[in-house]
């Protein structure tokens, strides 16, 4: 999802992926991208028919509530925003034909295309993106990604107008927030300030515009025979538990540029029956972001299926997030002691063996910094794991809290073989570096999103990618109230420094504030605690072209298709 350019921050012009996707550890390109024409290969099967899996079902379809990689995938499939990310990376039209901005990176004039049209054939207006963004900004709509239409004048303030703790200008007329319809085929977007990136984000499924029938019909969102899409497919059949079919939809104004008659996705939380589906011909595509080759295959097969086989770094991040609010991780030094006693290179060389590299900061690399990536800029030497001190925070922590026995702890993921691999191992760890005894605890991937989000969790599994190639989007999440914060971080300082970042129109001044912020999240308060950043591990049959995998991690099947065998 993402990419950006704008005038004032120029150095900062930025590269925007697919939703929440994500770029190679060094690579400014889009990472797998498989962009060869059918004709310069064995020419176009018949049956366009792309088979994968989801390791996990989507918990939602609607595009104000979705948060994760599952569902972000299949809405890919069915909605399209004003832009789409072509496989360059850049911003290419989308429902928006084309755009204008103005010399202060103020405003945005969108031009809608005649032609693009709901699949029942309703036109697509100016006031579908109106109703469809106001919808996501209501309080009552609760959508946990609402914050990333805050860049637009007023959004915030009309999100939180319900919010007794908030202290800007609240807005209960949404005629005050900057989107207008200043006619059927034109939007009108004003902003709080310049966003070098705003322009791909809104490629971004919180952007989705939604059909106005959602408003009136309560299972438009829960049985797909009611849905009405805008995207390159439309659903088919959603067996629960099984199975996810997508057909092509004659209807989207670029049905020409769409070779897939069909996209099927069985739904298999078992890593080793993926792969064995992969290998004896079920599945076309097998691995990250929506599924998993078994860490323990991982040398084997790469042995055995070279040409393919792909490991890419892209630019996200694997942690655990600590319950800052619950005992014992309340305490600054019991959750340094935990995050220090974790051997990381042991964990990328015997667990995931993907080529992850050990994380001690939380922005990954592949996310652009001044001049060049902030992670080469800024040094995520934040801490350093030993053992030794970890013990010695753990006690001191323990004898501030008046305990003389550790309460018990337990560690929550959603289903994965890899997961619990990770759990295992860094439970083990914690009982030979520290003597703590820790639960691990699976849990299906809805239930486990839901006790996140509420709270219910002392340390939880967590991965981050990115939306759009900013230190940003990776430091505002532990803003104090922002919705994705599920460890409840909160620090005056911490909000002070990103907050900064979104005033300054100088790339030096941000990029000291993230690092700033980065330093506080981590060093001073260790409020999450990072592991790894990825890579993204793979398998893709030679006959497959045309998959885009952007510097986050996202993919995109949509202009995907299948050369003859």
């Amino acid at each position: 999802m993402k990419r950006k350019s704008l005038l004032v921050l120029l150095t900062l012009i930025l590269a925007f992926g697919t939703v929440l996707a994500a770029c190679g550890s060094k690579n400014e390109g889009t990472g797998n991208t498989d962009t060869g024409s059918a004709t310069e290969g064995n020419g176009l099967a018949k049956d366009q028919v792309l088979k994968i899996n989801l390791s996990a079902e989507p918990p939602t379809l609607d595009p104000a509530q979705a948060k994760d990689s599952q569902t972000n995938t299949v809405l890919k499939f069915l909605y399209e925003g004003l832009v789409r990310i072509d496989p360059d990376g850049k911003e290419a039209p989308g429902v928006a034909k084309d755009w204008t901005i103005s010399e202060d990176g103020l405003k945005y004039v969108f031009n809608l295309n005649p032609d693009a049209k709901w699949s029942n054939g309703d036109a697509i207006t100016a006031e579908d993106f109106v109703r469809s963004w106001e919808r996501a900004l209501k309080p009552e709509t609760a959508s946990p990604y609402a914050y990333q239409l805050y860049y637009i004048k007023g959004a915030e303030g009309y999100n939180l107008s319900k919010d007794e703790t908030y202290k800007g200008t609240k807005i209960t007329d949404f005629s005050q927030v900057g989107v207008k319809a200043t006619d059927e085929h034109t939007l009108e977007v004003t902003l709080e300030n310049p966003t070098p990136y705003f322009l791909g984000l809104t490629a971004f499924y919180t952007y989705y515009p939604v059909h106005k029938s959602a408003d009136t019909n309560d299972k438009f969102f829960t049985d797909y025979k009611n849905m009405i899409v805008n995207g390159p497919f439309t659903m088919d059949q959603y067996a629960k538990g099984q199975k996810i079919v997508v057909k092509k939809n004659d209807s989207y104004h670029a049905a020409s540029d769409i070779k897939l008659s069909e996209i099927n996705m069985s739904l298999t939380n078992s890593s080793a029956s993926e792969l064995q589906a992969y290998k004896s011909g079920q599945l076309d595509y097998t691995g990250a972001p929506n599924g998993e080759i078994p860490s323990d295959q991982i040398p084997s097969v790469k042995a055995e299926l070279p040409d393919e086989f792909k490991a890419t770094g892209i630019a996200s991040t694997y942690y655990y997030q600590f319950n800052v609010n619950e005992a014992p991780f309340n305490n600054v030094k019991i959750r340094k002691a935990f995050a220090m006693s974790i051997e990381r290179q042991l964990i990328v060389d015997k667990v995931t063996q993907g080529g992850q590299i050990p994380a001690f900061g939380f922005v990954p690399p592949g996310i652009r910094g001044e001049n060049a990536e902030f992670r080469d800029e800024h040094k995520d030497d934040y801490f350093t794991e030993n053992v030794e001190e970890a013990k010695k925070l753990l006690a001191e922590g323990m004898k501030e809290e008046g305990y003389t026995t550790l309460p018990a702890v337990t560690l929550i993921y959603n289903t994965s073989d890899g997961h619990a691999k990770i759990a295992l191992a860094v439970a083990d760890m914690w009982k030979k570096n520290l003597g703590v005894d820790v639960k691990t605890e699976n849990q299906e991937w809805g239930v486990f999103l839901e006790n996140r989000q509420n709270q219910n969790f002392q340390i939880a599994r967590a991965g981050w990618s990115a939306d759009y190639n900013d230190p940003y989007n990776f430091l505002e999440m532990w803003t104090t109230g922002n919705t994705n914060n599920d460890s409840k971080f909160s620090n005056e300082q911490y909000d002070k420094d990103v907050k900064e970042t979104v005033k300054s129109a100088d790339p030096a001044t941000r990029m000291a504030a993230f690092a700033d912020a980065e330093k506080i999240l981590i060093q001073d308060e260790m409020g999450v605690l990072p592991i790894y950043y990825y890579t993204n591990v793979s398998l893709t049959k030679p006959y497959l072209k045309g998959i885009q995998l952007d510097f986050s991690g996202a993919i995109d099947f949509t202009r995907a298709y299948l050369e003859e065998k």
